[in-house]
């Protein structure tokens, strides 16, 4: 057996693409899709795998690629706003000061990479690199001495995501095949302005402004797809919790002293071809976010007797297992997400094929919850995606993929200043665009 020399190299070229690159959130903190043709799907396609991304998916698929390269880059433009209304009547870093402020970083660029080689007629083996993150927000907001919204300057987080995905793919019969990928994560977080939380803190020197810190971790996916029966195809796959190293800058703001977690979540997937030019796909995806504690945990850990926080001096920091960085300490209050997506591709000739989709899923972020989420208001609820594929030759394509996910908001109290209410508010646009090589 061998393999070209572009397979060897695949993880370094995909890792050089993706560092610099800071990634985003629609579904919480997950994307809505990976591959190109998914993302104009709506990210639907377990059961129905188009290219060399398709393993973010299921890994499953990548033995019906064949020998092959796909290269993305996708520009992403989240616009991101909270209002404060009343003047509150709480101390320090409470009330938040009335207004409607906007976030700044509103372009950011996530590139993808794709490689697929066969080792004969049943298996292959690929390189698939791809990203989560954070929404990377950046808050001047106002208010008295230093500004931002806690009152100690600009408040934001940036968390960025990378996957290296190397999958191995067989087939199992002639409709049906397996998969498994092998993931190399890696994470980077950032803070900033958030310090007036310091009282509730068991580690106020380890909770804001601190720099970028990283961290790894190793992980899973596992998949199966096959034909029911003729044009139906039914495709599964899951991904156990990957356990991450601390973020040890960040000890004192993420409960369990600076532990962040990727959660588990699966897929269930449904092609239908109704004909041999059109096809209807369905993914029914779950993201498990109260695996992670950090992002899960409410903020009410910081006041609730039975999971104890007892502030403190600044310097020192507050006492119990609810303060943050504790082992119950409070986080983003986040809910698990079910989300359904829906697509429609259809072939109008040789050179041109044609999608479109529609996603929904519940909003995980609690009217309860608003005021820690200013850092991070994963809102989205709606995705709608239109996208093409233009043949460029017999093995080579150009892909393109646009999403618009329609504003949405979440109202609910200042959980430190109930005569004060916060309104989150988000919408998102993406344009997407790859290239494909088959060889």
């Amino acid at each position: 057996m061998t393999i070209r020399l572009k397979y060897l190299q695949s993880p370094l070229i995909a890792l050089a693409l993706a560092l610099p690159a800071t990634s985003f959130a629609t579904n919480g903190y997950f994307s809505h899709g990976t591959s190109i043709a998914e993302k104009g799907l709506a990210g639907a396609g377990n059961a129905y795998s188009q290219d060399a991304m398709s393993a973010a998916n299921n890994p499953a698929g990548m033995v019906l690629q064949g020998d092959r390269l796909d290269v993305g880059l996708a520009l992403f433009a989240p616009m991101r706003s909270y209002t404060v209304t009343d003047d509150g009547t709480g101390p320090g870093m409470v009330p938040l000061v009335p207004g409607t402020y906007e976030s700044e970083n509103e372009l950011l660029v996530m590139p993808e990479f794709g490689d697929n080689g066969m080792l004969n007629s049943e298996s292959s083996i690929g390189v698939s690199v791809y990203g989560n993150g954070g929404m990377n927000t950046e808050w001047a907001g106002s208010g008295p001495g230093t500004g931002g919204p806690y009152h100690v300057g600009t408040a934001g987080v940036d968390l960025s995501q990378l996957f290296i995905a190397t999958t191995y793919s067989r087939r199992f019969s002639d409709s049906a095949s397996w998969g498994i990928s092998g993931i190399i994560a890696y994470q980077r977080f950032e803070a900033t302005g958030v310090g007036s939380f310091a009282p509730f803190s068991t580690d106020p020197a380890n909770l804001s402004n601190n720099g970028t810190d990283s961290a790894t971790g190793f992980g899973v996916r596992l998949g199966v797809q096959g034909e029911i029966t003729p044009g139906i195809t039914l495709g599964f796959a899951y991904q156990p919790k990957i356990d991450m190293g601390e973020f040890d800058d960040y000890a004192g703001l993420f409960a369990e002293k600076g532990d962040f977690d990727i959660p588990s979540n699966y897929t269930l997937g449904l092609a239908w071809h109704i004909n041999d030019k059109s096809v209807f796909v369905v993914d029914i995806q779950q993201i498990n976010y109260s695996d992670v504690a950090a992002v899960s945990n409410p903020i009410a850990s910081l006041q609730q007797p039975s999971v104890s926080c007892t502030p403190g001096a600044p310097a020192t920091g507050g006492t119990g297992v609810g303060c943050l960085g504790g082992s119950s300490g409070a986080g983003f209050g986040w809910e698990d997400m079910t989300i359904v997506k829906l697509g429609y591709e259809w072939q109008s000739s040789d050179a041109w094929t044609w999608r479109v989709g529609y996603s929904k899923t519940d909003q995980p972020i609690p009217d309860t919850e608003v005021v820690f989420n200013i850092l991070a208001p994963g809102v989205i609820q709606e995705h709608i995606t239109f996208g093409f594929t233009r043949a460029l030759s017999n093995n080579s394509d150009l892909n393109f993929a646009l999403m618009v996910a329609p504003n949405v908001s979440v109202s609910g109290p200042n959980a430190f200043d109930s005569a004060q209410t916060i309104e989150l508010e988000m919408d998102q646009y993406e344009l997407a665009m790859s290239y494909s090589k088959r060889f």
